[in-house]
């Protein structure tokens, strides 16, 4: 398969050379992966469940991309991934009206009693990726599209809901042949943000290597959305978030 890059090759044919033929497993899931602890976490539920995985990560003009994008390769070496996918596209950051992607909207701080909808939500995105994601399991036969949402992504995100994921699954068995089956599996669906911390300790999930922040690329700013309730995780389950905060609140329960 062509990659947008010479690393990703490179780096495909080493996963490849390693891993002899023999000794792969049938049984395959593509994941998306951003860099965050959320997609890592469910990257390790899925390798824990007997999956060989395909990673694909993608870089749509976040402010973070950089950074997203070494942590996701990062975790892909750690876990023997079988492939790495990296695809670049801006027609989501062309199309703008969000300040993850808009140079000219600035990350507002956290507000946890907020019910709005935050200004990062970038419209419709999670069906770009998903058919991204569909895309590349259908020619890799995959059964599987793992992805990281959670309960408190949708009470802001409408894109995160367990009914869109249904209805997309829907909408993946009659878009591809008919042979194929592809389950759009979200395992965190249910559970908070507090939970995913909690499994991702007990999987042994190299938070390290992973990157939350909206707003920059390091150190993490501590204050936005994503910072606030991942830190607000890690101290729910009394364990030290292992990256680097430019300043590092406590947040309430």
């Amino acid at each position: 398969m062509k990659r947008d890059n010479d690393k990703d090759d490179e780096w495909t044919a080493d996963a490849e050379r390693a891993q002899p033929q023999n000794d792969r497993n049938d049984k395959r899931a593509v994941v998306l992966v951003s860099g965050g602890m959320d997609s890592a976490t469910t990257a390790y539920e899925a390798k824990a469940r007997g999956y060989e995985l395909y990673f694909l990560h993608t870089s749509y003009g976040q402010k973070t991309e950089s950074k997203e994008y070494d942590c996701a390769t990062k975790l892909a070496e750690e876990m023997d991934a079988r492939d790495f996918l990296h695809i670049e596209t801006d027609h989501l950051k062309r199309i703008g009206v969000s300040s993850l992607t808009d140079d000219a909207m600035a990350v507002e701080d956290v507000d946890m009693d907020s019910e709005e909808i935050p200004d990062t939500y970038v419209p419709f995105r999670n069906a770009n990726l998903l058919s991204m994601a569909v895309s590349y399991a259908e020619a890799n036969d995959c059964e599987a599209v793992f992805v990281g949402a959670h309960s408190e992504d949708y009470a802001g995100y409408p894109d995160c809901r367990p009914e869109f994921f249904e209805a997309f699954e829907a909408m993946v068995d009659t878009g591809t042949k008919p042979e194929t089956e592809i389950a759009v599996e979200v395992p965190f669906v249910n559970d908070s943000k507090t939970d995913i911390a909690e499994r991702g300790v007990e999987l042994g999930v190299p938070f390290e290597h992973t990157w939350s922040c909206y707003r920059t690329e390091e150190p993490a700013c501590g204050t936005c959305d994503s910072c606030a309730y991942r830190l607000q995780s890690f101290q729910n389950v009394g364990v030290r978030d292992p990256i680097e905060y430019a300043e590092r609140p406590q947040y309430a329960d």
